[in-house]
């Protein structure tokens, strides 16, 4: 073989080396790529504040990290205030709903920019289902403090019952100002049937909290076996993304490395 044909095939070889050197590593960046932004949405008789723990720990680890405000007033009106803060994302968002909040990140998890829904000790509802749905499936705890809705239509926390109810690993000085600055919650959101499913074509995590006593962690269970949600189980109350930031924070993170 002449010299030229020779270092003319060396050059075609090296050419087609050099060209999977760089698919691979594009391929290996790619599958190593963290999503960073993350829209966290809280429950009813709660506000965004309660997120304080997880927004420090996440910011500190660089997530462009949004909580929503929901008003509270509709799940319409929820999903609205989520969907516009989806809108200000740069790109792909992991979601994260707490308690009734899982009925608003199911509603608004097809915005485009939701790679993976993720739920904490909430509602992961099918289409044509309410939370009041699955809340009614086994008979409620007796700690449970939700009062029957004023004339007014708004459900509100019974004082007596709030701190055993609700968030029993907290201080009481604590769940008494949580009480105090509940939200102002309309029943029919809890009773408001979501559209659409999500979670069937995006990835989910679900948190069982398994110290709940306002949706019982056997529901939990059932819902995110039903979702087909990879499931953690934290030794915690339903207020488990106050008291235990760092472990809803973990999961959070897990997803953010996991989902591609």
């Amino acid at each position: 073989m002449k010299k030229s044909s020779v270092l003319k095939s060396l050059g075609s070889i090296l050419s087609i080396l050099f060209i999977l050197a760089i698919t691979v590593s594009n391929v290996s960046a790619q599958s190593q790529k963290v999503i960073k932004n993350v829209v966290l949405v809280h429950g009813a008789f709660v506000d965004g504040s309660g997120y304080r723990g997880i927004y420090d720990i996440l910011n500190k680890k660089g997530y462009n990290v949004t909580v929503v405000q929901n008003p509270l007033s509709s799940l319409a009106d929820d999903v609205d205030a989520t969907k516009a803060a989806l809108d200000r994302q740069d790109g792909p968002t992991l979601l994260v709903g707490h308690s009734y909040g899982g009925s608003v990140i199911t509603e608004a998890g097809d915005h485009p920019n939701v790679a993976a829904l993720i739920y904490v000790a909430a509602f992961q509802l099918d289409k044509g289902e309410s939370a009041l749905d699955w809340a009614k499936t086994e008979p409620g705890s007796p700690k449970n403090g939700i009062l029957p809705a004023d004339e007014k239509g708004i459900l509100y926390y019974d004082k007596d019952k709030f701190h055993d109810g609700f968030a029993a690993d907290l201080p009481k000085e604590q769940t008494d100002f949580m009480y105090a600055s509940q939200g102002r919650f309309a029943a029919a959101a809890l009773d408001a049937k979501v559209t659409k499913a999500p979670w069937k074509t995006k990835p989910s995590y679900g948190i069982v909290a398994t110290q709940d006593e306002a949706i019982l962690p056997s529901i939990q269970r059932k819902m995110y076996k039903k979702g087909n949600a990879k499931i953690t189980e934290i030794k915690g109350s339903h207020a488990v993304f106050i008291s235990h930031p760092q472990e809803v924070a973990d999961v959070i993170i897990k997803a953010s490395k996991d989902v591609k």
